[in-house]
């Protein structure tokens, strides 16, 4: 089998169902009468994800190496959490909304490494020294899977400003999420009116309880690449480019969580904290390898 040529196939494949999914998410929210439409996008998203996996795996058995080590392989790995982290998150809202929120993302995403990137950035190259060591796989698979949870989870919080946009809310509960209503301050008439409201009480709920699973992975991930740091270069922390906005990243959602839990913050002010880490985490991620400068930039970019 042309592990290579299988590849092509199923990188070009996972961008156009995810094209096509966000087009049946976005078709879904602009005719709710069509309820059937959510579902295929549903089996988009988990179809998009066993392809991506079914890439990444051919990409292992091709390379002998788990495939995070560019930025090609760690788009496609970043892709495949997305997906699992909206299945995930669709699944607790059973909402639509998270489809269309979602979807562009993981889309974009694939098309950058697919359509964008040099086909020499595309292939499997031998690992350079500094990554030949148990600590990829822990290090860098924890630390993409906790930038899929917080982008998921910003992108859902962003998903709520949008909703209750030109609203005056508040909510009634606790601000871990419990189930109440958001109640306008206008009065209410309409059952369209309190769907929304429901609606937006749960993309809250949602929001917190993603971003609080992707918070410790970036813990665990960061701790981890300290660890390894301090094997390949003889320190644990030397303000390169990348640890400095990892630090950033953790720092933003670790004051949204902290707001939330401590300060009772609930509704618009995280969400607008949420929106904020959503740039910091892809600055994080992709804005310092564009620089091309620091230890974590592997020739990335120039």
């Amino acid at each position: 089998m042309d592990l290579v040529a299988l590849q092509t196939l199923l990188d070009n494949f996972s961008f156009g169902i995810l094209l096509v999914t966000l087009l049946i998410y976005w078709v879904s929210f602009a005719f709710p009468n069509f309820p059937y439409l959510s579902t295929m996008g549903t089996a988009g998203m988990a179809t998009a994800n066993l392809s991506i996996a079914a890439l990444l795996a051919s990409r292992w058995i091709e390379a002998g190496y788990f495939p995070i080590s560019n930025l090609y392989e760690s788009l496609f790995f970043l892709a495949w959490g997305v997906t699992l982290v909206h299945l995930i998150t669709e699944n607790m809202s059973r909402s639509r909304l998270v489809g269309v929120a979602t979807s562009p993302v993981a889309m974009g995403i694939t098309a950058f490494a697919t359509l964008t990137l040099p086909t020499d950035m595309q292939s499997a190259e031998p690992l350079v020294p500094a990554l030949k060591s148990n600590w990829l796989m822990m290090h860098v698979s924890v630390m993409m899977l906790s930038y899929s949870a917080l982008l998921v989870g910003s992108l859902v919080a962003i998903a709520f400003l949008v909703l209750t946009w030109g609203e005056s809310i508040e909510l009634k509960g606790s601000s871990v999420g419990s189930g109440s209503y958001r109640q306008s301050q206008r009065t209410i008439t309409g059952t369209l009116v309190l769907e929304k409201l429901s609606l937006a009480d749960t993309l809250d709920n949602i929001s917190y309880r993603i971003i609080g699973l992707g918070f410790p992975l970036l813990t665990i991930g960061i701790i981890a690449g300290a660890v390894w740091a301090n094997e390949a270069w003889g320190s644990y922390w030397s303000w390169d480019p990348k640890e400095t906005w990892a630090l950033i990243t953790w720092l933003i959602f670790a004051a949204y969580l902290h707001a939330r839990i401590t300060k009772g913050w609930q509704g618009r002010k995280p969400a607008l904290l949420a929106s904020g880490g959503f740039v910091v985490v892809w600055i994080c991620y992709l804005g310092v390898n564009l620089l091309g400068k620091g230890l974590h930039s592997y020739g990335w970019f120039l």
